[in-house]
C-alpha cells in the first residue's frame, strides 16, 4: 500500500562520530536533507555518501536552523531527527503504516535516551517528541534552548516505534550539557520577567529525582539510571540556582556562551 513521500531533515555540526549510524537507520526515507555549520570533520562527506543533499550555512541559533532544513526539503512530511539520534529497530514499519492514511498534523515517536555506558530500559517511561510531522501544519518555535516542532492540528503517538539518543556517552558530557541549557533557560526565563522562588529550589529537585527514579522506573537501569536521575534533579537545581544568581547580581547572562550547533 502506498504511503506519504517524506524527507528526513537533519542538522549538522562535527558529527562524524554518530551521523553514521543516524542515516542507516533511516535510510528509508525518500529524501535526506542534511543543512550542515561548517564542519571539519568528516561529516559531510558521510551525508553525500547516504545520497543526502547537502548544504550550507552559518549556524545562529538551533530553531532558526532547522526551519531552514525544513524549508529545503521536497516533500510535505518530515522526519525531524537530530545527528545523534537512531531509529530502533521496527520503527520503519510503523511509520510506512502510519504515513499509509495520515488522518493528523503530527506523530510524536518515544525517545530512549543514551544513559552513559548503557541505554534506558525500553520498560522504563520514554517522553514523545514530535518528530514526524506535515510541515504544511507546523514549523520551529522560538524558544531559544529547546526549540521543537509545533503543528496545527492533532498528534498522534506512535507508542511502538521509538529512537534512541545516542548523544551523552559519559558524566562529563552530560554535565557539560546540564551547565549550558540551564544558562540557556535562564536567559529565557529572565526575558519573559519571570521571578524567581527560593522554595522551588529547595523542594523541586528531590522532587524530582523521586519522580524520574522511581515513577519513570529509571531504576530499571541500575546505576546509570541513578546517576541519570541524579543529575537530573540537579539540572532543575541548577536552574533556579543560576536565576537566583542573576537576580542577585543583576546580570542576563549566567554563562551561557556558545552553543555546539548540533547539540538539542
Amino acid at each position: 500500500m502506498s504511503r506519504e513521500p517524506f524527507s528526513l531533515v537533519i542538522i549538522t555540526y562535527n558529527n562524524a562520530a554518530t551521523l553514521e549510524q543516524c542515516l542507516a537507520a533511516a535510510d528509508f526515507a525518500d529524501e535526506i536533507v542534511v543543512l550542515d555549520s561548517g564542519s571539519t570533520d568528516q561529516t559531510v562527506e558521510i551525508a553525500r555518501r547516504h545520497g543526502a543533499r547537502v548544504a550550507v550555512h552559518p549556524f545562529d541559533d538551533f530553531g532558526p536552523q532547522k526551519q531552514r532544513a525544513i524549508d529545503m526539503a521536497s516533500h510535505d512530511w518530515i522526519l525531524n531527527l537530530d545527528a545523534d539520534e537512531v531509529l530502533s529497530p521496527g520503527t520503519r514499519e510503523v511509520i510506512e503504516r502510519a504515513l499509509e492514511h495520515p488522518r493528523v498534523a503530527g506523530f510524536r515517536l518515544p525517545r530512549r535516551e543514551r544513559m552513559f555506558w548503557s541505554v534506558q530500559h525500553p520498560w522504563s517511561h520514554r517522553n514523545g517528541h514530535l518528530r514526524l510531522f506535515d510541515r504544511r501544519r507546523g514549523r520551529m518555535n522560538e524558544v531559544p534552548v529547546h526549540a521543537a516542532v509545533e503543528v496545527d492540528g492533532p498528534v498522534k503517538t506512535l507508542h511502538r516505534a521509538d529512537f534512541v539518543n545516542t548523544g551523552d556517552d559519559d558524566i562529563a558530557a552530560r554535565v557539560e550539557k546540564i551547565n549550558r541549557y540551564s544558562s540557556g533557560l535562564v536567559i529565557d526565563k529572565l526575558a519573559r520577567g519571570q521571578r524567581f522562588s527560593g522554595p522551588m529550589m529547595l523542594v523541586y529537585p528531590p522532587i524530582f529525582f523521586v519522580r524520574q527514579y522511581l515513577f519513570k522506573r529509571y531504576f530499571l537501569s541500575g546505576w546509570a539510571g541513578f546517576i541519570a536521575s541524579v543529575l537530573g534533579a540537579f539540572y532543575v537545581f541548577l536552574k533556579y540556582a543560576k536565576l537566583f544568581e542573576a537576580k542577585k547580581t543583576g546580570t542576563r547572562d549566567s554563562g551561557l556562551g556558545t552553543r555546539d550547533p548540533e547539540k538539542t
